[in-house]
Protein backbone atom coordinates (compact mmCIF):
# COMPACT_ATOMS: atom_id res chain seq x y z
CA UNK A 1 0.00 0.00 0.00
CA UNK A 2 0.76 3.83 -0.17
CA UNK A 3 3.26 5.16 2.52
CA UNK A 4 -0.39 7.11 3.81
CA UNK A 5 -3.72 7.82 2.72
CA UNK A 6 -4.39 9.53 -0.03
CA UNK A 7 -6.74 12.45 -1.09
CA UNK A 8 -7.64 11.02 -5.02
CA UNK A 9 -9.89 13.36 -6.75
CA UNK A 10 -11.36 11.48 -9.99
CA UNK A 11 -12.35 12.62 -12.96
CA UNK A 12 -14.54 11.26 -15.49
CA UNK A 13 -17.53 11.84 -18.02
CA UNK A 14 -18.87 8.46 -16.74
CA UNK A 15 -18.52 6.02 -14.19
CA UNK A 16 -21.07 2.57 -13.67
CA UNK A 17 -23.64 2.04 -12.80
CA UNK A 18 -24.82 5.77 -12.77
CA UNK A 19 -23.68 6.85 -16.00
CA UNK A 20 -22.60 4.52 -18.75
CA UNK A 21 -22.02 4.61 -21.60
CA UNK A 22 -19.20 2.13 -22.46
CA UNK A 23 -16.05 0.42 -20.93
CA UNK A 24 -14.81 4.26 -19.35
CA UNK A 25 -17.79 3.90 -17.36
CA UNK A 26 -16.64 0.46 -15.37
CA UNK A 27 -13.75 1.78 -14.60
CA UNK A 28 -14.22 5.13 -13.25
CA UNK A 29 -17.14 3.13 -11.50
CA UNK A 30 -15.02 0.63 -9.79
CA UNK A 31 -11.07 1.46 -9.50
CA UNK A 32 -12.49 4.46 -6.89
CA UNK A 33 -13.79 1.30 -4.68
CA UNK A 34 -10.83 -0.61 -4.60
CA UNK A 35 -8.94 2.32 -3.86
CA UNK A 36 -11.02 3.04 -1.11
CA UNK A 37 -10.78 -0.36 0.70
CA UNK A 38 -6.92 0.08 0.34
CA UNK A 39 -7.48 3.21 2.76
CA UNK A 40 -7.81 5.70 0.43
CA UNK A 41 -9.88 9.00 0.42
CA UNK A 42 -11.30 8.77 -3.13
CA UNK A 43 -13.96 11.19 -4.30
CA UNK A 44 -15.32 11.03 -7.48
CA UNK A 45 -16.75 14.26 -9.57
CA UNK A 46 -19.01 13.35 -12.79
CA UNK A 47 -21.03 16.06 -14.92
CA UNK A 48 -24.69 16.32 -13.78
CA UNK A 49 -26.01 15.10 -16.53
CA UNK A 50 -29.66 16.59 -17.46
CA UNK A 51 -30.89 13.01 -18.56
CA UNK A 52 -29.80 12.14 -14.52
CA UNK A 53 -33.09 11.26 -12.11
CA UNK A 54 -31.55 13.41 -9.27
CA UNK A 55 -34.72 11.88 -6.92
CA UNK A 56 -33.76 8.49 -7.89
CA UNK A 57 -30.41 8.89 -7.37
CA UNK A 58 -31.00 10.62 -3.74
CA UNK A 59 -29.09 13.76 -5.17
CA UNK A 60 -29.06 16.95 -3.22
CA UNK A 61 -27.29 20.27 -4.14
CA UNK A 62 -24.80 20.75 -0.90
CA UNK A 63 -22.81 23.72 -2.83
CA UNK A 64 -22.99 26.65 -5.25
CA UNK A 65 -19.95 27.23 -7.21
CA UNK A 66 -19.30 30.60 -8.94
CA UNK A 67 -17.68 30.37 -12.06
CA UNK A 68 -16.51 33.09 -14.46
CA UNK A 69 -17.35 31.85 -17.73
CA UNK A 70 -16.59 34.04 -21.22
CA UNK A 71 -18.08 37.29 -19.90
CA UNK A 72 -20.13 36.79 -17.09
CA UNK A 73 -20.54 34.55 -14.26
CA UNK A 74 -22.43 30.81 -14.39
CA UNK A 75 -23.56 29.37 -11.48
CA UNK A 76 -22.70 25.49 -10.87
CA UNK A 77 -24.80 23.92 -8.55
CA UNK A 78 -22.95 20.51 -6.89
CA UNK A 79 -25.52 17.82 -5.71
CA UNK A 80 -23.60 14.60 -3.66
CA UNK A 81 -24.35 11.69 -2.96
CA UNK A 82 -22.44 7.88 -2.16
CA UNK A 83 -21.58 4.71 -3.81
CA UNK A 84 -19.88 2.64 -2.32
CA UNK A 85 -18.86 4.49 0.06
CA UNK A 86 -17.39 6.84 -1.91
CA UNK A 87 -18.35 10.46 -2.26
CA UNK A 88 -19.66 11.76 -5.69
CA UNK A 89 -19.95 15.11 -6.56
CA UNK A 90 -22.45 15.81 -9.32
CA UNK A 91 -21.52 19.18 -11.12
CA UNK A 92 -24.32 20.93 -13.33
CA UNK A 93 -24.53 24.13 -14.73
CA UNK A 94 -25.85 26.13 -18.03
CA UNK A 95 -23.18 24.30 -20.57
CA UNK A 96 -23.84 20.68 -18.85
CA UNK A 97 -27.24 20.92 -19.02
CA UNK A 98 -27.87 22.61 -22.75
CA UNK A 99 -26.99 19.31 -23.87
CA UNK A 100 -29.35 15.92 -23.35
CA UNK A 101 -26.38 13.16 -23.98
CA UNK A 102 -23.35 12.04 -21.88
CA UNK A 103 -21.54 12.63 -25.87
CA UNK A 104 -21.99 14.89 -29.01
CA UNK A 105 -20.50 14.79 -32.56
CA UNK A 106 -20.74 18.80 -32.05
CA UNK A 107 -16.67 19.53 -30.88
CA UNK A 108 -18.36 22.64 -29.55
CA UNK A 109 -21.09 21.29 -27.55
CA UNK A 110 -18.85 19.02 -25.78
CA UNK A 111 -16.19 21.59 -25.33
CA UNK A 112 -17.83 24.06 -23.56
CA UNK A 113 -19.80 20.78 -21.16
CA UNK A 114 -16.55 19.82 -20.55
CA UNK A 115 -14.36 22.37 -19.97
CA UNK A 116 -16.77 23.84 -17.55
CA UNK A 117 -17.24 20.61 -15.50
CA UNK A 118 -13.52 19.92 -15.09
CA UNK A 119 -12.90 23.51 -13.96
CA UNK A 120 -16.27 23.63 -11.74
CA UNK A 121 -15.10 20.27 -10.29
CA UNK A 122 -11.64 21.51 -8.90
CA UNK A 123 -13.35 25.38 -7.84
CA UNK A 124 -15.41 22.95 -5.57
CA UNK A 125 -13.23 20.78 -4.04
CA UNK A 126 -11.21 24.31 -3.47
CA UNK A 127 -14.62 25.35 -1.79
CA UNK A 128 -14.72 22.61 0.25
CA UNK A 129 -10.80 23.45 1.07
CA UNK A 130 -10.24 19.83 0.23
CA UNK A 131 -6.92 19.29 -0.97
CA UNK A 132 -6.40 16.41 -3.25
CA UNK A 133 -2.63 15.20 -3.33
CA UNK A 134 -4.14 13.78 -6.83
CA UNK A 135 -6.01 14.70 -9.40
CA UNK A 136 -6.92 11.98 -11.48
CA UNK A 137 -8.64 12.68 -15.24
CA UNK A 138 -9.73 9.76 -16.93
CA UNK A 139 -9.22 10.23 -20.93
CA UNK A 140 -9.62 13.60 -22.87
CA UNK A 141 -13.01 15.44 -21.57
CA UNK A 142 -12.30 16.24 -18.32
CA UNK A 143 -8.38 17.01 -19.79
CA UNK A 144 -8.97 20.89 -19.06
CA UNK A 145 -8.22 20.28 -15.27
CA UNK A 146 -4.64 19.21 -15.54
CA UNK A 147 -4.09 21.81 -18.00
CA UNK A 148 -5.69 24.71 -15.59
CA UNK A 149 -3.05 23.13 -12.37
CA UNK A 150 -0.57 23.03 -14.42
CA UNK A 151 -0.68 26.91 -15.59
CA UNK A 152 -2.54 27.99 -12.14
CA UNK A 153 -0.33 26.22 -9.73
CA UNK A 154 2.11 29.36 -9.23
CA UNK A 155 -0.41 31.38 -8.73
CA UNK A 156 -2.90 29.95 -6.53
CA UNK A 157 -1.13 27.83 -3.42
CA UNK A 158 -4.25 25.73 -3.02
CA UNK A 159 -2.85 23.35 -5.93
CA UNK A 160 0.94 23.97 -5.38
CA UNK A 161 1.17 20.08 -4.68
CA UNK A 162 -1.00 18.61 -5.93
CA UNK A 163 -0.09 15.79 -8.78
CA UNK A 164 -1.69 14.65 -11.85
CA UNK A 165 -2.05 11.52 -13.43
CA UNK A 166 -4.16 11.29 -16.78
CA UNK A 167 -5.53 7.94 -18.10
CA UNK A 168 -5.48 6.97 -21.92
CA UNK A 169 -8.61 5.01 -22.07
CA UNK A 170 -8.87 5.83 -25.96
CA UNK A 171 -6.14 7.97 -27.66
CA UNK A 172 -8.58 8.05 -30.86
CA UNK A 173 -11.34 10.69 -29.07
CA UNK A 174 -9.60 13.76 -28.67
CA UNK A 175 -11.53 16.72 -28.36
CA UNK A 176 -9.65 18.64 -30.58
CA UNK A 177 -10.16 22.32 -31.81
CA UNK A 178 -12.36 23.74 -28.89
CA UNK A 179 -10.31 27.00 -28.49
CA UNK A 180 -13.52 28.99 -28.06
CA UNK A 181 -14.30 26.60 -24.96
CA UNK A 182 -11.01 26.71 -23.49
CA UNK A 183 -11.28 30.75 -23.92
CA UNK A 184 -14.88 30.87 -21.62
CA UNK A 185 -13.05 29.13 -18.83
CA UNK A 186 -9.67 31.63 -19.22
CA UNK A 187 -7.94 29.51 -20.65
CA UNK A 188 -5.99 30.39 -23.71
CA UNK A 189 -4.61 26.79 -26.34
CA UNK A 190 -1.07 26.24 -25.68
CA UNK A 191 2.33 27.31 -27.59
CA UNK A 192 4.58 24.54 -26.43
CA UNK A 193 6.20 23.90 -29.84
CA UNK A 194 6.10 19.70 -28.59
CA UNK A 195 2.16 19.54 -29.16
CA UNK A 196 1.38 19.27 -32.73
CA UNK A 197 -0.31 22.68 -34.07
CA UNK A 198 -3.76 21.26 -34.82
CA UNK A 199 -3.56 19.96 -30.65
CA UNK A 200 -2.72 22.84 -28.68
CA UNK A 201 -6.15 23.87 -28.25
CA UNK A 202 -7.34 20.15 -27.76
CA UNK A 203 -8.01 18.19 -24.52
CA UNK A 204 -6.12 15.01 -24.93
CA UNK A 205 -3.06 16.79 -26.40
CA UNK A 206 -3.19 19.13 -23.66
CA UNK A 207 -3.62 16.44 -20.47
CA UNK A 208 -1.00 14.31 -22.29
CA UNK A 209 1.69 17.07 -22.32
CA UNK A 210 1.11 18.70 -18.86
CA UNK A 211 0.09 15.40 -16.37
CA UNK A 212 2.40 14.49 -14.12
CA UNK A 213 1.72 10.87 -15.04
CA UNK A 214 0.33 9.09 -18.04
CA UNK A 215 -0.88 5.41 -18.00
CA UNK A 216 -3.20 3.76 -20.47
CA UNK A 217 -5.30 1.19 -19.74
CA UNK A 218 -2.90 -1.62 -21.01
CA UNK A 219 0.67 -2.40 -20.80
CA UNK A 220 -0.02 -3.44 -24.61
CA UNK A 221 -1.81 -0.29 -25.51
CA UNK A 222 0.78 1.40 -24.04
CA UNK A 223 3.33 0.11 -26.40
CA UNK A 224 0.92 0.80 -28.88
CA UNK A 225 0.21 4.37 -29.13
CA UNK A 226 3.94 5.28 -29.09
CA UNK A 227 3.48 4.02 -32.79
CA UNK A 228 2.41 5.28 -36.72
CA UNK A 229 -0.10 2.91 -36.52
CA UNK A 230 -1.68 3.43 -33.21
CA UNK A 231 -0.92 6.80 -32.12
CA UNK A 232 -3.59 8.76 -33.51
CA UNK A 233 -1.07 11.34 -34.55
CA UNK A 234 -0.29 12.10 -31.15
CA UNK A 235 2.93 9.16 -30.95
CA UNK A 236 5.75 11.99 -31.48
CA UNK A 237 4.33 13.72 -28.53
CA UNK A 238 3.75 10.73 -26.10
CA UNK A 239 7.50 9.76 -27.17
CA UNK A 240 8.94 12.61 -25.79
CA UNK A 241 6.94 11.65 -22.40
CA UNK A 242 7.51 8.36 -23.08
CA UNK A 243 9.31 8.36 -19.29
CA UNK A 244 6.09 9.48 -17.64
CA UNK A 245 4.08 6.63 -19.83
CA UNK A 246 3.08 3.26 -18.52
CA UNK A 247 0.03 0.77 -18.91
CA UNK A 248 -2.05 -0.50 -16.47
CA UNK A 249 -4.65 -3.47 -17.25
CA UNK A 250 -8.14 -2.51 -16.41
CA UNK A 251 -9.45 -4.57 -13.65
CA UNK A 252 -12.50 -6.83 -13.43
CA UNK A 253 -15.55 -5.81 -10.69
CA UNK A 254 -15.30 -9.98 -9.53
CA UNK A 255 -18.37 -8.90 -7.67
CA UNK A 256 -20.72 -7.70 -10.06
CA UNK A 257 -19.88 -10.47 -12.68
CA UNK A 258 -19.89 -13.57 -10.79
CA UNK A 259 -21.10 -16.58 -12.79
CA UNK A 260 -21.94 -18.37 -9.10
CA UNK A 261 -24.39 -15.74 -7.75
CA UNK A 262 -25.28 -13.71 -11.27
CA UNK A 263 -29.41 -13.88 -11.25
CA UNK A 264 -29.56 -13.46 -15.02
CA UNK A 265 -28.23 -17.15 -15.62
CA UNK A 266 -30.50 -19.88 -15.17
CA UNK A 267 -28.28 -22.07 -13.98
CA UNK A 268 -25.47 -19.95 -11.81
CA UNK A 269 -22.01 -21.89 -11.51
CA UNK A 270 -18.51 -22.19 -10.33
CA UNK A 271 -15.26 -23.34 -11.80
CA UNK A 272 -15.88 -26.24 -9.52
CA UNK A 273 -19.30 -26.79 -11.16
CA UNK A 274 -18.48 -26.59 -14.54
CA UNK A 275 -20.79 -29.01 -15.75
CA UNK A 276 -23.78 -27.37 -14.88
CA UNK A 277 -23.23 -24.73 -17.30
CA UNK A 278 -24.69 -27.21 -20.21
CA UNK A 279 -28.01 -25.61 -19.29
CA UNK A 280 -27.53 -22.65 -19.94
CA UNK A 281 -26.11 -22.89 -23.32
CA UNK A 282 -29.59 -25.64 -24.09
CA UNK A 283 -31.36 -22.87 -22.67
CA UNK A 284 -29.99 -19.86 -24.65
CA UNK A 285 -30.28 -21.76 -28.08
CA UNK A 286 -33.98 -22.68 -27.26
CA UNK A 287 -34.63 -19.09 -26.41
CA UNK A 288 -32.86 -17.84 -29.32
CA UNK A 289 -34.35 -20.71 -31.81
CA UNK A 290 -31.00 -22.41 -32.57
CA UNK A 291 -30.90 -26.13 -32.12
CA UNK A 292 -30.43 -27.55 -28.94
CA UNK A 293 -27.37 -29.57 -28.27
CA UNK A 294 -23.25 -29.62 -28.09
CA UNK A 295 -22.49 -28.10 -31.64
CA UNK A 296 -19.90 -25.30 -30.46
CA UNK A 297 -21.70 -21.96 -29.91
CA UNK A 298 -19.89 -18.63 -30.80
CA UNK A 299 -20.96 -15.68 -28.57
CA UNK A 300 -20.57 -11.84 -29.26
CA UNK A 301 -21.70 -8.80 -27.22
CA UNK A 302 -20.05 -5.55 -28.75
CA UNK A 303 -20.01 -2.87 -30.43
CA UNK A 304 -20.34 -3.86 -34.17
CA UNK A 305 -18.01 -1.05 -36.14
CA UNK A 306 -14.71 -1.46 -37.57
CA UNK A 307 -12.80 -0.74 -34.27
CA UNK A 308 -14.42 -3.63 -32.78
CA UNK A 309 -13.49 -5.41 -36.19
CA UNK A 310 -16.64 -6.74 -37.51
CA UNK A 311 -15.99 -5.93 -40.95
CA UNK A 312 -13.48 -8.48 -40.65
CA UNK A 313 -16.00 -10.86 -38.88
CA UNK A 314 -18.02 -10.10 -41.30
CA UNK A 315 -15.67 -11.36 -44.48
CA UNK A 316 -14.56 -14.77 -42.12
CA UNK A 317 -17.48 -15.74 -40.83
CA UNK A 318 -19.35 -17.11 -43.91
CA UNK A 319 -16.49 -19.28 -44.53
CA UNK A 320 -16.59 -20.78 -40.82
CA UNK A 321 -20.34 -21.63 -40.67
CA UNK A 322 -19.52 -23.32 -44.01
CA UNK A 323 -16.25 -25.24 -42.79
CA UNK A 324 -18.02 -26.39 -39.43
CA UNK A 325 -20.80 -26.95 -37.50
CA UNK A 326 -20.63 -24.21 -35.57
CA UNK A 327 -23.70 -21.81 -34.02
CA UNK A 328 -23.17 -17.91 -33.51
CA UNK A 329 -25.45 -15.78 -31.49
CA UNK A 330 -24.91 -12.25 -31.98
CA UNK A 331 -25.86 -9.00 -29.21
CA UNK A 332 -24.87 -5.34 -29.87
CA UNK A 333 -25.47 -2.46 -32.52
CA UNK A 334 -23.50 -0.86 -34.44
CA UNK A 335 -22.33 1.00 -38.43
CA UNK A 336 -24.83 -0.25 -40.54
CA UNK A 337 -23.05 -1.43 -43.31
CA UNK A 338 -21.33 -3.55 -40.98
CA UNK A 339 -24.92 -4.52 -39.36
CA UNK A 340 -26.40 -5.42 -43.23
CA UNK A 341 -23.35 -7.78 -44.07
CA UNK A 342 -24.20 -9.67 -40.73
CA UNK A 343 -27.82 -10.03 -42.05
CA UNK A 344 -26.86 -11.65 -44.74
CA UNK A 345 -25.01 -14.46 -42.97
CA UNK A 346 -27.78 -14.82 -40.97
CA UNK A 347 -30.45 -15.13 -44.26
CA UNK A 348 -27.59 -17.58 -45.35
CA UNK A 349 -27.18 -19.98 -42.44
CA UNK A 350 -31.11 -19.27 -40.16
CA UNK A 351 -30.64 -22.47 -38.36
CA UNK A 352 -27.41 -21.46 -36.98
CA UNK A 353 -26.93 -17.52 -36.63
CA UNK A 354 -28.79 -15.52 -34.39
CA UNK A 355 -28.64 -11.46 -34.49
CA UNK A 356 -29.89 -9.35 -31.44
CA UNK A 357 -29.55 -5.76 -32.65
CA UNK A 358 -30.27 -3.89 -29.44
CA UNK A 359 -28.76 -3.27 -26.25
CA UNK A 360 -29.92 -6.02 -23.04
CA UNK A 361 -27.71 -6.78 -20.16
CA UNK A 362 -29.66 -9.54 -18.89
CA UNK A 363 -29.37 -11.50 -22.62
CA UNK A 364 -25.45 -10.39 -22.68
CA UNK A 365 -24.70 -12.33 -19.63
CA UNK A 366 -26.64 -14.92 -20.30
CA UNK A 367 -24.42 -14.62 -24.34
CA UNK A 368 -21.25 -14.99 -21.83
CA UNK A 369 -22.58 -18.06 -19.25
CA UNK A 370 -23.52 -19.75 -22.26
CA UNK A 371 -21.42 -19.65 -25.23
CA UNK A 372 -18.57 -21.76 -25.57
CA UNK A 373 -16.42 -19.39 -27.51
CA UNK A 374 -16.40 -15.38 -27.39
CA UNK A 375 -15.07 -13.46 -30.17
CA UNK A 376 -12.93 -10.49 -30.29
CA UNK A 377 -11.33 -9.40 -33.31
CA UNK A 378 -10.24 -5.75 -33.09
CA UNK A 379 -8.33 -3.55 -35.35
CA UNK A 380 -7.59 -2.14 -31.74
CA UNK A 381 -8.39 -2.68 -28.40
CA UNK A 382 -6.93 -0.49 -25.43
CA UNK A 383 -7.95 -3.43 -22.56
CA UNK A 384 -11.09 -4.52 -23.26
CA UNK A 385 -13.47 -5.82 -20.52
CA UNK A 386 -15.50 -8.77 -23.05
CA UNK A 387 -12.43 -10.84 -23.34
CA UNK A 388 -12.32 -10.99 -18.94
CA UNK A 389 -15.90 -11.37 -18.84
CA UNK A 390 -15.72 -13.97 -20.92
CA UNK A 391 -13.03 -15.82 -19.38
CA UNK A 392 -14.64 -15.30 -15.90
CA UNK A 393 -17.98 -17.22 -17.17
CA UNK A 394 -16.08 -19.98 -18.89
CA UNK A 395 -16.70 -18.65 -22.70
CA UNK A 396 -13.00 -19.22 -24.10
CA UNK A 397 -11.78 -16.13 -25.94
CA UNK A 398 -11.07 -15.84 -29.45
CA UNK A 399 -9.06 -12.47 -29.86
CA UNK A 400 -6.74 -10.67 -32.33
CA UNK A 401 -3.48 -10.12 -30.09
CA UNK A 402 -3.47 -6.35 -30.20
CA UNK A 403 -3.74 -3.81 -26.45
CA UNK A 404 -5.22 -5.56 -23.96
CA UNK A 405 -6.08 -8.55 -25.62
CA UNK A 406 -2.76 -9.41 -26.12
CA UNK A 407 -1.73 -8.81 -22.49
CA UNK A 408 -5.13 -10.52 -21.25
CA UNK A 409 -5.58 -13.77 -23.36
CA UNK A 410 -2.62 -16.70 -23.78
CA UNK A 411 -2.91 -18.58 -26.70
CA UNK A 412 -3.49 -22.56 -26.47
CA UNK A 413 -1.74 -23.84 -28.88
CA UNK A 414 1.04 -21.68 -28.00
CA UNK A 415 1.24 -22.16 -24.61
CA UNK A 416 -0.63 -25.45 -24.12
CA UNK A 417 -0.31 -25.88 -19.93
CA UNK A 418 -0.97 -21.78 -19.61
CA UNK A 419 -3.18 -20.97 -22.46
CA UNK A 420 -6.47 -18.78 -21.68
CA UNK A 421 -8.13 -18.72 -25.56
CA UNK A 422 -6.93 -18.32 -28.98
CA UNK A 423 -5.02 -15.67 -30.59
CA UNK A 424 -4.33 -13.81 -33.79
CA UNK A 425 -2.36 -11.15 -35.33
CA UNK A 426 -2.66 -9.92 -38.53
CA UNK A 427 -5.96 -7.92 -39.38
CA UNK A 428 -6.73 -10.43 -42.25
CA UNK A 429 -9.82 -12.99 -42.89
CA UNK A 430 -7.64 -15.94 -43.20
CA UNK A 431 -5.47 -15.43 -39.54
CA UNK A 432 -9.29 -14.57 -37.73
CA UNK A 433 -10.12 -17.85 -39.74
CA UNK A 434 -7.38 -20.22 -38.81
CA UNK A 435 -7.52 -19.00 -35.07
CA UNK A 436 -11.56 -20.25 -35.30
CA UNK A 437 -10.95 -23.55 -36.77
CA UNK A 438 -8.20 -24.12 -34.10
CA UNK A 439 -10.45 -23.39 -31.46
CA UNK A 440 -13.42 -25.79 -32.75
CA UNK A 441 -10.97 -27.99 -33.53
CA UNK A 442 -9.77 -28.16 -29.89
CA UNK A 443 -13.44 -28.00 -28.66
CA UNK A 444 -14.76 -30.88 -31.30
CA UNK A 445 -11.63 -33.26 -30.98
CA UNK A 446 -10.48 -32.51 -27.43
CA UNK A 447 -12.92 -31.98 -24.76
CA UNK A 448 -10.28 -32.78 -22.20
CA UNK A 449 -8.28 -30.41 -23.43
CA UNK A 450 -10.93 -27.85 -24.07
CA UNK A 451 -12.20 -28.25 -20.24
CA UNK A 452 -8.73 -27.66 -18.53
CA UNK A 453 -8.54 -24.28 -21.01
CA UNK A 454 -11.81 -23.18 -19.73
CA UNK A 455 -10.79 -23.68 -16.30
CA UNK A 456 -7.38 -21.97 -16.07
CA UNK A 457 -9.93 -19.14 -18.50
CA UNK A 458 -12.13 -19.08 -14.83
CA UNK A 459 -9.05 -18.87 -12.82
CA UNK A 460 -7.35 -16.00 -14.27
CA UNK A 461 -7.44 -12.85 -11.75
CA UNK A 462 -7.53 -9.81 -13.23
CA UNK A 463 -9.39 -8.46 -10.15
CA UNK A 464 -9.57 -4.54 -9.41
CA UNK A 465 -6.85 -5.54 -6.08
CA UNK A 466 -4.33 -5.87 -8.45
CA UNK A 467 -4.59 -3.15 -10.61
CA UNK A 468 -5.21 -0.76 -7.71
CA UNK A 469 -1.65 -1.52 -5.68
CA UNK A 470 -0.24 -0.16 -9.14
CA UNK A 471 -2.15 2.95 -9.75
CA UNK A 472 -0.80 3.58 -6.32
CA UNK A 473 2.72 2.88 -7.04
CA UNK A 474 1.23 5.56 -10.09
CA UNK A 475 0.37 8.06 -7.87
CA UNK A 476 3.36 7.63 -5.62
CA UNK A 477 5.56 8.55 -9.25
CA UNK A 478 3.42 11.71 -10.05
CA UNK A 479 3.48 13.26 -6.36
CA UNK A 480 7.26 12.70 -6.20
CA UNK A 481 7.74 14.36 -9.55
CA UNK A 482 5.35 17.04 -8.27
CA UNK A 483 7.63 17.91 -5.33
CA UNK A 484 10.72 17.46 -7.30
CA UNK A 485 9.17 20.30 -9.72
CA UNK A 486 7.83 22.45 -6.78
CA UNK A 487 11.23 22.47 -4.86
CA UNK A 488 12.84 23.84 -7.86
Amino acid sequence: MSKKPLKILMLGAEAAPLVKVGGLADVVGSLPIALKQRGHDVRVALPHFSFLDAEKLGLKVTKMVEMAWADHVEYAPCATMHFGEVPYYFVGGSPIWRDKQVYRDGQRVDGAKFVFFALAALQLVHELDWKPDIVHVHDAHPGAAIYYLATHRQSDPFWAETATVFTIHNLVFQLNHIGESLHMGGLLPSEDANIPFWGRDGLMSLAINYADMINAVSPGYAAEILTDEYGAGLQKLLALRQERLTGILNGLDYQAWNPATDSALLQPFSVEQLAERVVNKHTLQAELGLPVGDDPLLGVVSRLDHQKGFDLAAQTLPALLKSSNAQLVMLGTGQPEIMTALYQLQEQFPQRVSLNFKFDLQLAKRIYGASDFFLMPSRYEPCGLGQLIAMRYGSVPVVRAVGGLRDTVLDQDQQPNQGTGFTFDAYEPAAFLTALQRAIRCYNEQPQAFLDLQRRAMLADFSWSISAQKYEALYEQAMAHRQAEHGN
